[in-house]
């Protein structure tokens, strides 16, 4: 099955179902979404995405930025919660050419899982006991949509590889996120060549600075976040189907 759901305006919604666990399980289909910013959706659009019956909407972006580009239509149709997990914001477009790019993002990635830890918690939370489907979302659907579907894989027994895998899916979509820019920005000019870029070397720098600092993405998640382990019990009954024998 394709994971990819086509919108017209939206260009990276994607289903996180079908990858295997560690013990033989795997996620459900049609249960938890990613996506880039929910605000574009419109006609043929919005009735796509009413067919695929999501029930929660978590958006990740600042308050600022959905002022600016608005949020789901129909919000109250929703179990709708914003929880922006990103403190310090700064503008990709501008990041300075001659900067190790990856290095640059994963450091940024570093402020969210400190600033965020709270916001990272409680939407967590909020996956593991929404009684349908659930979509999260912020601009892109890049780094901040990237970095919890990184947590909740892990937390679902998905091997790393595969969590670099997903990440950087996204990849498939950058070119038509910079034409979107360049469209929303016609006076300005992307001083970044990798904007819109998520390969999965920046994950891997993500995770492997976790484990530094925590010993594990489990570590900090247990002990920065402070996510009981029966919410992740939660998760993985919600969100995986039984190993078969």
């Amino acid at each position: 099955m394709d994971r990819h759901v086509a919108f017209e305006r939206l260009h990276n919604f994607r289903d996180l179902g079908g990858y295997g666990s560690r013990d033989g399980g795997t996620v459900r289909w049609r249960t938890l979404y990613r996506a880039d910013s929910l605000g574009k959706l419109t006609g043929a659009d919005w009735d796509r995405f009413l067919e695929l019956g999501i029930g929660t909407v978590i958006d990740l972006r600042y308050p600022w930025e959905i002022e600016a580009k608005g949020r789901v239509p129909e919000a109250e149709r929703f179990r709708y919660v914003n929880l922006s997990i990103e403190h310090r914001p700064y503008d990709q477009a501008e990041i300075d050419p001659g900067l190790d790019p990856w290095r640059y993002l994963a450091d940024r990635f570093a402020e969210v899982t400190e600033d965020g830890a709270e916001e990272i918690r409680q939407v967590l939370e909020t996956i593991a006991d929404a009684p349908g489907p659930v979509v999260f979302h912020c601009t892109s659907g890049k780094d901040r949509t990237g970095l919890i579907a990184a947590f909740v894989l892990t937390l679902l027994g998905v091997p790393e590889e595969q969590v670099l895998a997903d990440f950087a899916l996204t990849e498939l979509a950058t070119e038509r996120l910079a034409a979107d820019w360049r469209a929303a920005n016609p006076d300005r000019v992307m001083k970044w060549p990798s904007y819109g870029r998520a390969p999965a070397v920046v994950m891997e720098l993500v995770l492997a600075d976790l484990q530094a600092r925590h010993g594990s993405v489990h570590g900090y998640l247990q002990d920065r976040v402070g996510l009981p382990e029966r919410t992740a019990e939660r998760l993985r009954a919600r969100l995986l189907t039984a190993a078969e024998n």
